[in-house]
């Protein structure tokens, strides 16, 4: 299955001089943003649950609709209300959450209208183009295509070392053990693609090969970075030749 000819078209080869690199490091800039807005939403959202559970109090969602007018009607196991301060502290940290929560939604909003805007443009055409896998939605694309496919990497090997999904042997005369992940790499490349490598297509080829070695004994975690670094691999591959992975399946263009 091949991408459709219009959007091949438009992967030419890219090279990253100063000004150019200069415009990838500003198309990072919104996904970066959202992450840590991700990460604040999510800080709130525990702090929130955690002085509930002081009282007792379990199962509440601070990310549900109506949830801030529920919070005034919440009692204790004993059937008392939140204290006065701790709910005026809670009501404050549901208005940060809101107000959190409305910036994420501005962001995705904007991204989904730049590329609905400018279709042709050799970012916005890898996005969609690695959007269109099964499993990988428009923020995963979008991290991936800007932080690491956009960038001109000479071969598969500096794609792997640039995400930081290669070992680090420790080499002494005659004696070679690995230390595990170098970490030197983009974090959030290696973060998100070992995300990713967890809930990838089942019936791929990438994900036989995977349980193919874990059902003969080999450690997942230590199998799941080497499918990371192979998934990103073929991702790579997808944006600059347009061979799709074996066994991958895509949405319609």
């Amino acid at each position: 299955m091949r991408p459709s000819n219009d959007l091949s078209r438009s992967l030419v080869p890219f090279e990253c001089n100063a000004t150019v690199c200069g415009v990838v490091e500003l198309s990072q800039r919104p996904t970066r943003e959202r992450e840590n807005l991700v990460g604040e939403r999510t800080r709130i959202v525990n702090r929130l649950k955690a002085a509930l559970t002081r009282f007792g109090i379990r199962g509440f969602n601070p990310k549900l609709r109506r949830a801030s007018q529920r919070l005034a009607m919440l009692r204790t196991p004993e059937g008392q209300p939140i204290p006065p301060n701790t709910l005026a502290e809670l009501q404050r940290d549901m208005a940060r959450l809101r107000f959190v929560s409305d910036q994420i939604k501005e962001i995705e909003r904007a991204r989904l209208e730049e590329l609905q805007s400018t279709p042709e443009q050799r970012p916005h055409a890898m996005v969609q183009l690695v959007a269109r896998i099964r499993g990988v939605g428009i923020e995963t694309a979008d991290m991936l295509v800007n932080e690491v496919l956009l960038r001109n990497l000479r071969d598969r090997r500096a794609v792997a070392r640039y995400a930081g999904l290669t070992g680090s042997p420790d080499e002494s005369g005659r004696k070679r053990r690995e230390k595990g992940l170098a970490k030197a790499g983009n974090a959030r490349v290696r973060r998100g693609m070992i995300e990713l490598a967890w809930r990838f297509q089942k019936d791929s080829a990438l994900a036989q090969w995977y349980r193919s070695r874990t059902d003969s004994g080999a450690r997942k975690t230590a199998m799941i970075v080497a499918l990371a670094r192979k998934l990103l691999i073929e991702l790579w591959r997808l944006v600059t030749t347009g061979k799709v992975p074996e066994g991958v399946v895509l949405h319609a263009a």
